[in-house]
């Protein structure tokens, strides 16, 4: 049996441990109320933009746009967004496990697709295992601004209208509520799914509206990367939020049951220290 030293001890680690994940627990939840507000503020612009390029796109009969056509697939694009820090469940894992999965059905061999990785997790998941990670991008911030990305989102677009890859999938953590959270897979490239709502708009071009496309579409896709960043982190911070939560909880159940413990320990050598106290007394009369 443990000494009431160890035990002590044991205690006091304990405590310091849930003090940290306490606090971590209440840094994410500021996170998240950030995060979240950022993620829902920007779905408003992303519903217009795709109005504005799906009327453009019907009202343009004389050709379409390259990135609205799909071609023969020799290559394969996958950009998996995931954090640059651990203790956040199973936000990761859960991201990472539906792109590997789909990566596994769809190819024989590792040749035939590119990662494109936002986040250390994801990086270095991939580039031990042997995929071909062809850029990344790591240290992003908490609430992550378009510019933070802008370099990897126009380089991972250009590298399918040059012709590297001929589409582009998308993994990322989707944000429902502060306990629900789904690894998502969206289409990016080619633009064939593209919708406008009910609701009916008419818009005059100038110039053309194959010049606009010419301009917007390449918008549009960085613009679908960047809403999956905020939507990520969301999650992420929802992610860890919880799991500090669990491993307080679960920090605060030990403390109870080393304190009983430690308590029946002392009681236990109480009662032997007044044994021997009136052993002795008994043993000199």
């Amino acid at each position: 049996m443990a000494s009431l030293r160890d035990i002590k001890k044991r205690i006091t680690s304990t405590k310091s441990t849930s003090q940290i994940t306490k606090a971590m627990q209440m840094v994410s939840s500021s996170k998240m109320t950030r995060a979240e507000a950022n993620a829902k503020a920007y779905v408003p612009y992303m519903e217009k933009i795709q109005d504005v390029v799906a009327a453009i796109a019907a009202g343009t009969p004389d050709g379409s746009h390259p990135m609205l056509v799909s071609r023969p697939v020799k290559k394969t694009a996958y950009l998996v967004i995931t954090s640059d820090r651990g203790l956040a469940g199973g936000y990761n894992s859960n991201v990472i496990r539906t792109a590997k999965n789909a990566m596994d059905e769809r190819h024989n061999s590792k040749d035939e697709f590119v990662i494109i990785a936002i986040g250390r997790m994801a990086s270095e998941f991939f580039a031990k295992r042997g995929y071909n990670v062809v850029d990344e991008e790591i240290g992003l911030p908490d609430q992550p601004l378009f510019a933070d990305i802008k370099q990897i989102a126009r380089k991972a677009v250009g590298m399918f209208t040059d012709g590297t890859y001929d589409e582009l999938y998308m993994y990322y953590s989707h944000f429902v509520s502060a306990i629900q959270h789904e690894p998502t897979e969206k289409k990016v490239l080619p633009i064939t799914d593209i919708a406008a709502s009910s609701t009916t708009a008419s818009y005059e071009f100038d110039p053309s509206g194959e010049a606009i496309l010419e301009v917007l579409l390449p918008q549009y896709a960085e613009s679908l990367i960047y809403g999956a960043l905020l939507d990520g982190k969301a999650s992420e911070h929802a992610s860890r939020m919880t799991a500090m939560k669990s491993a307080t909880d679960n920090a605060n159940e030990l403390i109870s049951s080393l304190t009983l413990v430690y308590n029946r320990a002392r009681q236990a050598a109480i009662t032997q220290e007044i044994t021997e106290i009136v052993g002795g007394a008994a043993a000199l009369e």
